[in-house]
């Protein structure tokens, strides 16, 4: 359920390449790396089941929808299976709806368009965002044909994941699964955040998480 994850602007290629070796070691299911990294990750992950998974628009979701398309299609040729995108969030909270909604779709299509194992994942930055513009952020990401949603950057200001934003993702982003990520360090905060509803978790402390739960009594 993890992406091992790496997005500071200072990772050094060391870093990437011990980010792939841990996501096969612990059997992750994904690393998430800024785009110049995929291909090192796609050639490094290659006899592995380790899927690639690469951020577009990141971290602002400010980019114009035609940039973020290329961007969804060089990070795909280069062998990224998954795409985080981050929406518009100035466009949802002024409620243009239809424009953060065309947005999305226009990304979803270049994903689908590479194969049905290819995923798209939908950034909100939930913990800017009230209630109601979190729930139009879903009613967004399904009609757009998302296929996750997920909380955070983890780089706004405003912080990261929370239970509560999970369990409202959960509920009114049905059928699309949810992404929990941003400030995921601990076992219990994994754990808490499956429990609201995630079914993927983005943290860099994969390895960490991974062994506390190995030394938990069973």
């Amino acid at each position: 359920m993890i992406d091992h994850t790496i997005l500071k602007p200072e990772a050094v290629p060391q870093a990437i390449d011990k980010l792939c070796d841990e996501a096969g070691r612990y059997g992750f299911i994904a690393v998430c790396v800024n785009p110049i990294w995929v291909k090192r990750c796609a050639e490094r992950l290659r006899a592995t089941k380790v899927r690639v998974a690469s951020v577009i628009g990141f971290p602002l979701g400010a980019s114009r929808t035609d940039v973020k398309v290329d961007e969804t299609r060089r990070a795909i040729d280069d062998g990224a299976v998954e795409i985080d995108m981050v929406i518009r969030v100035g466009d949802l909270i002024a409620d243009g709806t239809s424009v953060v909604r065309d947005d999305i779709a226009a990304v979803a299509d270049a994903v689908h368009a590479a194969s049905p194992e290819h995923e798209l994942k939908v950034i909100l930055e939930t913990a800017a965002l009230t209630r109601e513009q979190l729930i139009a952020g879903c009613r967004c990401c399904a009609e757009a044909l998302a296929d996750f949603v997920k909380t955070s950057t983890g780089f706004h200001p405003a912080g990261g994941a929370t239970v509560d934003a999970v369990r409202l993702l959960h509920r009114y982003a049905s059928p699309l699964k949810v992404k929990a990520a941003g400030g995921i360090r601990t076992l219990a905060a994994a754990q808490a955040m499956i429990a609201a509803g995630a079914t993927r978790i983005g943290t860099s402390s994969g390895p960490a998480i991974i062994d506390e739960l190995n030394k938990t009594p069973t």
